[in-house]
């Protein structure tokens, strides 16, 4: 891929309510190797036909090429055209009419470090972040990239203790950050768990839209 921002012309993929009707929106942001349609199959789990859920889908299957605790420049045009894309959707939501703090960025492996990513870049009071298996994206985390608060912005951060993708570390970095950042942080760590999304983490995000109901 040759463009500067090689994940615009994708599709974004919907389900549940429609934006207008909707008591809230999800932004779901799948992993390396997956689709829209997969990370949208969870919204069957969420059992919350009233929600608005949007999946985008990351050109070649893939948002950034490299692991997301490569540098920052080596995964570029890629994430930052990532990330230009959630924020479209977050606007589009707002002019639909759903508040910020009723929208929900939620994202699995690389979309869970996007989601987090995003959210430390723009923070604001969102109705939550979710990040099954993610974390910070860069070599090393700099404060210097998050210049706002997140306004106790639920944030939940769930992985295993021996992810082979998401080292444990940078999970609790993710936590400690997201902390200063002034968010509202669950994290729970699963021992021995693949790399995977398990039952606990759903219900988790059931009482959220719950609590949003």
């Amino acid at each position: 891929m040759t463009s500067r921002s090689p994940h615009q012309e994708q599709p974004v993929r919907a389900a549940g309510a429609i934006l207008q009707n909707a008591t809230a929106a999800i932004i779901m942001v799948h992993g390396r190797g997956g689709s829209a349609e997969d990370i949208l199959s969870l919204a069957n789990h969420f059992e919350r036909p009233d929600f608005a859920y949007l999946a985008p889908q990351a050109a070649n299957y893939t948002w950034y090429p490299q692991r997301f605790i490569a540098p920052i420049e080596v995964n570029e045009p890629y994430l930052s055209s990532a990330l230009e894309i959630v924020d479209d959707l977050v606007k589009h939501i707002q002019q639909a009419g759903v508040a910020r703090d009723r929208a929900l960025l939620l994202g699995f492996s690389q979309g869970a470090c996007l989601a987090l990513e995003y959210a430390a870049r723009n923070a604001r009071r969102y109705g939550g972040v979710i990040a099954f298996s993610g974390g910070l994206i860069g070599e090393q985390l700099d404060r210097r990239r998050y210049t706002a608060e997140l306004q106790n912005t639920p944030v939940f951060l769930g992985c295993s203790d021996v992810d082979p993708h998401i080292p444990l570390e940078r999970v609790k970095e993710t936590t400690a950050m997201m902390c200063e950042l002034g968010a509202d942080v669950t994290e729970r760590i699963y021992p021995g768990m693949g790399h995977t999304i398990n039952e606990d983490e759903v219900d988790f995000v059931r009482e959220l839209m719950q609590k949003l109901s």
